[in-house]
């Protein structure tokens, strides 16, 4: 919404969303938690509430919007093909098209847990929609493997409901999630996280009776002896999420296999000319309000015709895992976001010659860091920039 928005401030004739869904908003509609909006709009919000400050404008914009829509391919010209309850199979060629579709969740097919395959275990976005949207309740004794910010956040939800929430397990040794998070929605309510953990077993055969979990070593394998039972009828996942780059990648888009987004430039412009991509889509956000910096940046990119498929290209470098955009194509001031490898405490960020002190930096926190004009100038001029991390002095 933020996308089509801008475009259509930009000055394109004529915007359309396509939304599979039957609604507006995407995730926001069942993230019914508040801290959404606080760059954004200055103000505290729902993620509902949100999402309606965008579906108001969209309603009195004059952007045209098709739900229920499903979006089945997408050609090089570009011209997408669509299937929907209302139109039935339909074609749209557009000068421009931004990819907005968001990611999705890691399951247990992706991790390889061990097991039957009892009731009981879902990811915990689909508990989350479970509770906050159909009205269930996914269960009473709950284990969540994975401290990302929806397991962090569910583990909060379940226990206002009733649940007892046993057991928050985390592989690596920090956890995964927003610092804020854990002290919100573990250490407020007295949820215990174990680092350096996972579950090696599901037990239960119609419905799951517990899990096994172990400590790992550093090289995540499990150490021996540590094994220990703990009775649940619930297991929640909250292990990762996965760009939606199906549509993206069959239409000859380049992806990012660090981000699993395409690789884009400054405006967000993709390896394929008059194709944009913003937010989930192109790497997972910490925070809603940079979704909509950045369709704001893909919408008047558009709508303008700016951006390029070549460039000074930009790369992760030590310590760090991604950056965000992959290229340089104008001398324009924009933000570069990255995340680092692992935490470390007192830092200096190179960016070309360019350099930025940090106290802390964690993997969960995605970094936004300011380019003027005048030092994307500068890093214009190179092929290559590299992005990494030394210890301050």
């Amino acid at each position: 919404m933020a996308a089509a928005l801008a475009a259509k401030g930009a000055g394109a004739g004529k915007v359309a969303i396509l939304e599979r869904a039957g609604e507006l908003g995407g995730i926001l509609n069942q993230c019914i938690h508040n801290g959404f909006g606080l760059h954004w709009f200055k103000e505290e919000l729902t993620g509902p509430e949100y999402a309606t400050r965008f579906v108001q404008q969209v309603q009195r914009s004059g952007i045209d919007t098709y739900l229920n829509t499903m979006v089945l391919e997408l050609t090089p010209q570009p011209r997408i093909t669509a299937v929907s309850s209302d139109y039935g199979l339909v074609e749209f060629t557009a000068r421009s098209v931004v990819f907005a579709a968001g990611c999705r969740e890691r399951t247990r097919g992706a991790i390889n847990i061990p097991g039957f395959r009892p009731a009981g275990v879902l990811t915990a976005g689909t508990a989350q929609r479970y509770i906050n949207i159909e009205g269930f309740m996914p269960g009473r004794e709950v284990v969540i493997l994975g401290s990302g910010d929806i397991g962090l956040i569910m583990a909060r939800r379940l226990t206002l409901e009733g649940a007892k929430v046993k057991a928050v397990i985390e592989i690596l040794p920090y956890a995964a999630g927003l610092a804020r998070n854990v002290a919100q929605c573990l250490e407020d309510f007295h949820i215990p996280l174990y680092l350096s953990s996972t579950v090696i077993n599901i037990h239960g055969q119609e419905r799951i009776n517990g899990v096994t979990m172990a400590q790992v070593d550093p090289d995540r394998a499990v150490v021996s002896g540590t094994e220990r039972f703990i009775p649940c009828d619930t297991l929640l996942l909250s292990v990762g999420l996965i760009p939606e780059n199906e549509l993206t990648a069959a239409g000859g888009v380049k992806l990012d296999p660090r981000t699993g987004g395409p690789t884009v430039d400054e405006y967000r412009h993709t390896s394929i000319p008059g194709v944009y991509a913003c937010g989930n889509v192109l790497h997972v956000h910490d925070l809603v309000d940079y979704v909509s910096e950045e369709g704001e940046i893909a919408g008047t990119a558009a709508a303008l015709g700016y951006g390029s498929h070549e460039g000074t290209e930009i790369v992760p470098g030590r310590g760090v895992r991604y950056v965000v955009p992959h290229r340089l194509s104008a001398a324009q001031p924009f933000n570069l976001y990255l995340r680092v490898v692992e935490p470390q405490e007192r830092v200096r960020l190179f960016i070309g010659d360019k350099q930025v002190v940090k106290r802390n930096v964690k993997p969960s926190e995605m970094l936004r860091i300011g380019i003027s004009a005048q030092e994307a100038a500068e890093l214009r001029r190179l092929k290559r920039v590299e992005v990494r991390l030394e210890e301050a002095p």
